[in-house]
């Protein structure tokens, strides 16, 4: 049976109704960015971003322009450490979570 809705679009409707799969995106973001798949995790930060405080209000925040805050998570970017850092600072500060790491 084909699929009534686009993929991604499922997901964003999700991640807007779902504090709990929004929680998880997040996670799974930070764990590939740690873990060292650095596109995994920006494709699925971005979908975070864009599902719960948006580029715009991000790239108010960040004083950037808005497309160049979507460079930075878009396939083949290098963000700097300082740019990546910030925007986990200001996801942290307005979505009220804090990241902690276990070292195993």
């Amino acid at each position: 049976m084909p699929l009534t809705r686009d993929f991604k679009s499922t997901v964003m409707h999700r991640a807007r109704k779902d504090k709990k799969f929004c929680e998880a995106m997040l996670a799974e973001a930070m764990n590939e960015l740690l873990t060292g798949d650095p596109e995994v995790g920006k494709a699925v930060l971005r979908d975070y971003i864009n599902a719960t405080i948006s580029f715009t209000v991000l790239s108010e925040m960040l004083e950037k322009n808005p497309k160049s805050v979507m460079r930075m998570l878009s396939p083949g970017a290098n963000p700097t450490s300082n740019s990546l850092f910030a925007i986990l600072q200001i996801i942290q500060k307005l979505r009220k979570v804090r990241f902690r790491v276990i070292v195993k």
